[in-house]
């Protein structure tokens, strides 16, 4: 019975695959009239072809690609953000903004409970040129402690203050130490610490800048980072399933440390250091992010900074830039992007002075939904008369906090504060 190749495609027995496994030398040179080097290559083909699907069957289909589905378009046409200024049917700035900011929280599920006292000690103490470095501990929540870094000026008080809201950067070994020069720990913190500063901050402390020139500062860590990390150690990977664990709970993570920089700011507002009526923060990256969104949503913020994190739904969560969003649960308040997209939610923060910066050479967000994003602000802003207010910027620089961004910062705080 002559051989045909179709039987066996169409017939992947192991019976077939074990015969010609073991004779397709003999079949090819019986039944194929070709020479010894064109066996060889026939024999390649063959062994190919049995492993590929047949092509007489249904491809096998798929749903998702480049970990988003393939209808995403249609979800995004779907967006309407009908909570957004200017969609909505409330035309009063001060309503609006106490809806919106409702249906924020509604979004970001139940929250930690309020601690009953803080607790505050001083755990550590260093002078530095022109400033005071403290390490502190103090309950932020009935459930929890933290331990945050505190840097206070030489002079009379009280000072005007900062909360500097430190970066994701899969790095999670340090939280607060990315923002000031941590002390009292092991000599290999201050080591990732210095590391992290260099690569990402021009090789200088945000915190510790701002500090020489007047500024209370202070910083802790955000859940999962630093000091607030995993018993077990360090590992990226388990964010994500501890995040979906804190779901099936009814919390979300990213909305607990929104509400954790809430509570930390509502801490920095009773020590006797600091000008409570004059409170900003500033951070990079996801630190950006926890900055608008704590100007957003808290009453005692007076100014924010946010360099390079600032974009649209459209731009980060699509395959039309050549990259999506890959931020995760960092950023992941479950359906509030059914009423709200990133420029509305940080426009809650109008009318009060902001600054954001943004790069050319970011990868991480595309300038047309840094752009986009921009112009949704700036209409908020001047339908308030507070145009002058918001500092958007798009600068030739990668996804960092460069020391002329440091500048920035601290001129703008200068300013506003």
């Amino acid at each position: 019975m002559p051989f045909h190749y179709l039987d066996v495609w169409q017939n992947k027995t192991i019976f077939a695959q074990t015969f010609i496994s073991t004779n397709y030398t003999y079949m090819i040179k019986k039944y194929v009239n070709v020479g010894s080097n064109q066996t060889i290559l026939v024999a390649f083909l063959l062994l190919f072809c049995l492993n590929q699907p047949l092509g007489a069957q249904d491809k096998w289909g798929h749903e998702y690609w480049h970990d988003i589905p393939v209808y995403v378009d249609s979800i995004q046409a779907a967006l309407t953000y009908p909570m957004a200024w200017g969609n909505h049917k409330t035309k009063n700035f001060g309503k609006w903004k106490k809806l919106a900011r409702a249906k924020v929280f509604e979004c970001m599920m139940a929250a930690p409970p309020k601690a009953e006292s803080y607790d505050m000690r001083v755990l550590a103490e260093e002078k530095r040129e022109g400033y005071t470095a403290r390490k502190l501990e103090f309950r932020l929540s009935r459930w929890y402690s933290v331990k945050a870094y505190l840097l206070v000026p030489d002079g009379v008080g009280p000072f005007p203050a900062v909360n500097l809201l430190h970066d994701h950067g899969a790095h999670l070994s340090i939280g607060k130490e990315k923002m000031i020069r941590p002390f009292a720990v092991d000599n290999s913190v201050v080591e990732d610490a210095d590391a992290w500063a260099k690569n990402l901050y021009g090789n200088q402390y945000l915190g510790d800048y701002l500090a020489k020139h007047g500024f209370v500062v202070f910083s802790t860590d955000a859940p999962l980072w630093g000091e607030r990390g995993r018993k077990e150690g360090v590992d990226r990977n388990r964010y994500d399933i501890i995040a979906g664990n804190m779901m099936m709970l009814g919390r979300d993570l990213s909305a607990f440390m929104t509400y954790d920089d809430i509570a930390a700011i509502d801490f920095l507002a009773t020590l006797p250091e600091v000008d409570s009526r004059r409170i900003g923060c500033a951070g990079c990256s996801m630190g950006g992010y926890r900055a608008w969104m704590l100007a957003a949503l808290s009453d005692k913020i007076q100014a924010g900074a946010c360099i390079c994190w600032m974009g649209s739904t459209f731009a980060q969560l699509s395959n039309h830039y050549g990259r999506k969003e890959n931020g995760g649960f960092a950023n992941c308040i479950p359906g509030l992007r059914q009423y709200m997209d990133y420029p509305h939610i940080a426009s809650l923060a109008c009318p009060k002075p902001m600054l954001f910066v943004s790069g050319k050479q970011d990868r991480l967000f595309p300038i047309a939904g840094v752009e986009a994003a921009y112009d949704v602000m700036h209409q908020v802003w001047k339908s308030q008369g507070a145009d002058a207010k918001l500092s958007t910027f798009i600068l030739d620089q990668p996804h960092e906090c460069n020391l002329n961004n440091q500048q920035a910062i601290l001129e703008f705080m200068k300013e506003n504060l």
